[in-house]
């Protein structure tokens, strides 16, 4: 397609200063189009999308594959270069690090700044690159996933410039990396080693393997988050100081993976190793999405679905219980499900092969007392209604946020619950309209909270106002076959 498409989009329209442009999804779809394409102008630093200008100033990993596939329907070229981008700074261990960071950005900008990292040299035996600052932890694995769909957008695109050709490998080396270093349980799932690199960085999910971890000193650290956000929406000092302590231990430890496999099931005090079932349902659909990219570059793809299935067999195995109707997290050091409900329990739904019965039965649990999508809440919130800790501002306490919504939204479509998925998307375009494309929102008001113009909520509401082809719709579906009974 040649040169991006976005400040065409852009210039269709000019808002006048302070004057607000109401979404109304059967009038104005274009408008809102044209509004979401104007804030990833507005992020684009040349290479990369950020998430936020004054909150999140780099690069991060799961936002950059959030936002290329919404990116994709107004720029195919920018949408490939996002994920170009972020695959550059990947570590020769084969880990794609949370965070690229930004040269020209100040290093008081943001929190922790690349001389916390130290990356090039606190992580030079795990190969991290000597030309890009990084962090040394990483993030949910979005990114094949996100590859197949840009490349769907424009495959005479994607093959001229060998886009995928030259993604696969690294995308293989990264499925390689945590299926061999991370699967710290060994019983065949991925396991995070920080909240922070499961992306739901303040659930109270993390709360009890948490409780083990001495809190960095106060004064050790400063939070650039509370300069641009409400401090009784971030997490607590007492949170981030155990989330500092985490981070810098395994920075000490030269990023290396192996003492988290010896200390789990009863090692040393303090380490934090969790299962969780949204991190490794991501796993598996970019792994059936890989198996894709291997079938169109006329590569072996039998052997990553099956991966995928065993996979999916090993989730249910090990993080279903059917007493909450939904996933859990496994606290690995304790050997034990976490009894918290999050919606990182319900993204399961997501994957092609999950059982028909589980899958009903998560549909139920969304839509029943404790997540309440179709009556009490207008989007499915982060975190349990009912539970003690609930908070509906609090970061991912129980705010509701679009990537979460937007990937139950192709769940609920997948397994042919399509009023409810249709119901969700326009509850998803009215919000996303309304709050200005905000972080995340309170799931009963829709009062927006933390960022506004977010980098993946504005992309992922292009995606959704796009008329995509039923086929592979979701870009996660087995290249044969289908739901298993």
């Amino acid at each position: 397609m040649g040169e991006p498409r976005v400040d065409r989009i852009v210039q269709l329209t000019t808002r006048p200063a302070g004057r607000e442009i109401a979404y109304d999804p059967a009038a104005a779809p274009t408008s809102l189009q044209v509004r979401a394409a104007q804030v990833l102008e507005g992020n684009w630093t040349g290479k990369s999308t950020v998430p936020s200008r004054s909150l999140y100033p780099h690069q991060w990993s799961w936002d950059s594959a959030f936002i290329a596939i919404g990116l994709r329907h107004v720029s195919p070229l920018r949408a490939q270069t996002e994920l170009e981008t972020l695959l550059a700074a990947q570590w020769a261990d084969g880990r794609i690090p949370h965070i690229v960071f930004n040269p020209s950005v100040p290093l008081d900008a943001y929190f922790p700044s690349p001389d916390f990292w130290r990356s090039s040299t606190a992580g030079s035996a795990a190969g991290a690159p000597r030309t890009v600052q990084t962090s040394g932890i990483v993030q949910p694995p979005v990114h094949a996933l996100a590859a197949w769909l840009v490349h769907l957008a424009d495959p005479g695109l994607s093959r001229a410039r060998g886009f995928l050709a030259r993604a696969y490998p690294r995308l293989a080396a990264w499925h390689r990396y945590l299926l061999r270093r991370r699967d710290l349980g060994g019983g065949g799932l991925v396991s995070v080693v920080h909240p922070w690199e499961q992306g739901m960085d303040n659930s109270p999910c993390w709360d009890r393997p948490l409780s083990r971890v001495t809190p960095a000193p106060a004064r050790s650290f400063r939070r650039a988050d509370l300069d641009h956000g409400a401090p009784e929406d971030r997490p607590t000092d007492l949170d981030y100081g155990r989330y500092v302590r985490l981070a810098a231990d395994y920075r000490d430890g030269g990023y290396a993976d192996e003492p988290y496999r010896e200390a789990s099931g009863g090692g040393r005090s303090g380490d934090f190793a969790v299962e969780d079932p949204a991190f490794n349902a991501l796993l598996i659909a970019s792994e059936y999405a890989l198996a894709r990219i291997a079938h169109e570059l006329g590569a072996a793809a039998a052997a990553r679905q099956a991966r995928a299935e065993r996979l999916t067999a090993a989730l249910v195995e090990r993080l279903w219980e059917p007493a909450a109707g939904m996933f859990l997290c496994r606290d690995v050091r304790a050997g034990e499900l976490i009894p918290e409900r999050g919606v990182s329990g319900l993204v399961p739904l997501l994957l092609p092969t999950l059982p028909r019965d589980l899958a009903a039965t998560l549909v139920r649990t969304v839509c029943g007392p404790h997540f309440g999508l179709g009556g009490a809440t207008r989007l499915v919130p982060s975190y349990d209604l009912l539970g003690e800790a609930f908070d509906p501002h609090r970061y991912w306490r129980g705010p509701a946020w679009f990537n979460t919504n937007w990937l139950l939204e192709r769940g609920l479509r997948l397994h042919g619950e399509r009023g409810r998925a249709d119901a969700l998307r326009k509850g998803m375009l009215h919000t996303a309209g309304a709050s200005d494309f905000a972080e995340y929102v309170d799931p009963y008001t829709a009062q927006a909270c933390g960022a506004t113009g977010f980098g993946w909520t504005a992309a992922l509401t292009l995606d959704l106002l796009h008329d995509r082809p039923a086929g592979d719709r979701n870009g996660v579906t087995a290249i044969k076959g289908g739901n298993r009974g």
